[in-house]
Order: structure tokens, then sequence, then C-alpha cells
């Protein structure tokens, strides 16, 4: 693709302008600028904002992309391209800038002043942080979104003063000055201060939590993907959870932890957690840190992705790298291609099975909305959680006959005999389990000294 302007409603390369917009939704312009070896991964990237703009109950009216080999340090796309946002804003009644990168403050404030004073500029984590505003529903969600937005916008909202009007009429949108300008800053900070505050009380509480059900021995599985993979559904599928799920991107933000039972009988949690997407914001994944602590404290790793997404390969790299950055990878993984009612082309779904081919790692393929599959999940959820399962003998003193009732629940194949010096316990253990019975168990070190490495 050469440079271009694009005025549209449908897609990117064959669009065409409709001048028709629901009332209540802003009309909006999207501008990418990206170099010849890149256009494949921008206009992936485009397509995305297109559907994080839907998601916002925003409508795009037209795109403008351009090929360069650098980045314009203070409008991004340099005055040629700028003229013509400028006719395309005019044409089209839009009231709102999305660049698909992230904007430096000072490049805000020069392309806003170059545009009518109606119009505001925002880039991508600004869009994205806007829809996890409207989709937190919990007091620990929208603290979460507020300290979020606080910490990427504060910096950027120091333009005209229009874009100040996005936190709801928060700190800062009333008279100018200077020293109004730092009084804000400081109101600012200590409210920072105080939600990083709420936020780790609430983190506080969560490992509390984790720690109980660690005590219990019942095995942790995270659902994790990339967003609008269909989490929210396949959990729905399982356990009747009850979770709002939607074809929208961050449709669900909370975490939801289900109990569920395997068709052995073996319980297990179910966590349900907030999608992927590339270019996650770094103050998000920050905030979000005590939500996304599930996916690194899980036994298993349900991994759900979209088989009927074209770009499934990339998003699987971006779960992947995201995960990684968490210090969640390595962990006994489940690769779920999920939608697959949705794939008519069996060779695109052999193609898949290629991308679960780590030694952790099972792949199934199911349908979450129909139930197609749903029994091999279960059967390779079974066999993830079997791995690592060793004999132990344990020795319990009469004075400790209580703890046989913990290794019934937090172990399998239990077999007890009772004898004058107390009594003796053999059982398939874990790693995890064996730590909470380590005291007890003959030979520990030498059966799990490698796990703890």
């Amino acid at each position: 693709m050469t440079e271009d302007t694009i005025f549209e409603n449908e897609s990117i390369e064959n669009s065409s302008y409709h001048d028709v917009t629901d009332e209540g939704e802003r009309r909006a312009v999207l501008v990418s600028a990206y170099s010849k070896n890149e256009e494949n991964e921008a206009l992936i990237s485009l397509e995305e904002l297109k559907r994080l703009m839907d998601t916002a109950d925003g409508v795009t009216e037209g795109i403008i992309t351009q090929v360069r080999d650098k980045p314009d340090g203070k409008t991004y796309i340099g005055k040629g391209k700028m003229e013509e946002l400028s006719e395309m804003i005019r044409a089209t009644g839009a009231e709102l800038v999305v660049f698909d990168t992230e904007l430096s403050p000072m490049q805000i404030k020069i392309i806003e002043g170059e545009l009518d004073d109606s119009v505001s500029v925002i880039d991508r984590s600004m869009l994205i942080l806007d829809i996890f505003a409207s989709h937190a529903t919990s007091a620990e969600g929208r603290l979460q979104v507020e300290l979020a937005q606080l910490k990427y916008t504060a910096p950027r909202l120091m333009g005209k003063g229009k874009q100040m009007s996005r936190l709801g009429g928060g700190v800062g949108t009333r008279g100018p000055g200077e020293s109004k300008l730092e009084i804000d800053r400081r109101r600012l900070k200590a409210r920072v201060r105080s939600l990083e505050e709420a936020i780790e009380r609430i983190g506080t509480v969560r490992a509390t939590q984790r720690s109980a059900r660690e005590r219990g021995g019942i095995p942790c599985c995270a659902v994790v993907g990339y967003t609008n993979a269909g989490k929210s559904t396949l959990l729905n599928k399982l356990t009747d959870a009850d979770i709002l799920s939607a074809d929208k991107l961050f449709a669900t933000l909370d975490p939801t932890t289900r109990q569920y039972f395997l068709p052995s009988g073996k319980k297990v949690l179910l966590t349900d957690t907030v999608g992927f997407i590339r270019n996650l914001p770094h103050h998000l994944i920050s905030a979000f840190k005590s939500t996304l602590d599930e996916a690194v404290f899980a036994d298993v790793l349900i991994i759900v992705c979209d088989a009927s997404d074209p770009d499934l390969p990339s998003q699987m790299e971006v779960t992947r790298q995201t995960l990684s950055d968490l210090g969640a990878s390595g962990k006994p993984t489940l690769i779920v291609f999920n939608k697959c009612d949705a794939v008519k082309d069996n060779d695109t779904l052999l193609a898949y099975k290629k991308l679960a081919s780590g030694a952790d790692e099972r792949a199934v393929f199911v349908s979450a909305l129909t139930g197609e599959g749903m029994d091999s999940s279960d059967e390779a959820l079974e066999e993830l959680l079997s791995q690592g399962k060793r004999r132990v003998e344990m020795r319990l003193p009469h004075s400790e006959s209580a703890v046989v009732s913990t290794i019934y629940r937090i172990c399998e194949d239990v077999k007890v005999e009772y004898s004058d010096d107390g009594t003796i316990v053999t059982a398939l253990a874990d790693a995890k389990s064996a730590g909470q019975l380590r005291e007890y168990i003959v030979g520990y070190d030498e059966l799990f000294a490698k796990e703890e490495k």
C-alpha cells in the first residue's frame, strides 16, 4: 500500500464514505504511519483499532495511512498529511482523531493546535483505557482503571485543555494558569498514591485468598488469552458462571473464579482473566497486577484462542510474550483453539496444532458456544494436572493423625496403615501438595529437589 487517504465505514483497502452516524456516537478518523517492512503488521493493527472504536461506541469515518521510514517528531505524520487530516475532518464532521501508536504529550499538543478546537486527539493506549473505564464494574476494576488512566494520560492532558474532559470533568478542567496547573498536579499525585494504596490492600486480600486455596490443595487454572477469544464463554459453558460474554473487545475485565469438577471427580478452580492485546499499555498491566497475578500463581494455564481469526498466529505470539513479561510462562499449558465451529478448513486447524508444540502443552479444538470438543479439553486438563505426581510415603505420629484428612483432600490414591508407632500413608502427590506435607514425607528432598530449583 502506498500513502493513502481513505474514507470508510467498511474495510481498509476498499471503502467508501457513508454519512450515517447514530446519535450519540463519536465520529473518528484513524491515523497510522509505518515503514514498508512493517506494512502487514500495521494493517492488522489498524483493523484492530477499528474494532476498538466499535467497542468504544465510536464510528470510524475515515482512515489516513502513510508509509515513511521514520515518524515526524512533531506531528507524527508531517505537514502534508496534517493538511489531508484537516480536510477529512471537515468532510466527515469527525470530532476525534485516533493515532495507532503512542504519542508524546508534546505531539498531542502540537497536533491539536493545528486542528479545529472541536477536535480531540488520542492515541491507541488512551482508547484502550477509555474502553476499560466503560467496562469496569467492580470496585477493584474501577480503581485499577482510574490508576492506569491517571498514570498514562495525565502527562498528555496539558495541551489545549479539552483532553481533560475525558476524565469525566475531573482534575484540571477549570481555569488557566501555571499555578492552577501545579495545584492540579499535586492533587493528581495525591490521588495516584491513594489509588495505589487501595489497590495494594486489595492485592493483599487476593494473596490471602490465594494462600487459603493453596492450603486447600485445589489446583488453580488461569484462563488467559487474547481479548474476544471466548474465555468467558468457555468458563460459562464449563461452570454455568453467567459471566458477561459479548462479541466485543474487553467485554469483561473483572476476574471470576469458579469451581469445576473434572470427569474423574477431581475439583479444580478456573479463573477468568482480562484479555491481552498488542501494545497493551504498560500502566494498565501495572495497575492490574493483582488481577494478572492469578496467571502468575496458577498451577495450569488454559490459553484460549480464536481459531476463526486469520490473525491467530500473531495473537498467540502476543499472548505468549505477555505471559513471559508477567513471569507466568513455563507452566503446564492447555491450548484451547476455540470457535472451531466457524472454521471450515481442516488444514487450517491442523496447521494451528503446530502452534502448541511445547513439552508441557496440550492442544484441543472446541466450540465453547456449541459444546463441540469439550470432552477432549477435560481429558487434556486431567493429563496436565497429573504431571509431576509421585508416589510418596508419609509417617505420622499418633498426635498428628488429623493430618490424614488433609492428605485425602490434596492427594490421590491414598492408602493408610495403622501401627503401634503411628500412621503410615502412601499417596500420589504433586510438588505443591508434597510441599505442604514435606515434614511427614520420607525422602522428600530426594524426591522433590528438582521441582524446588
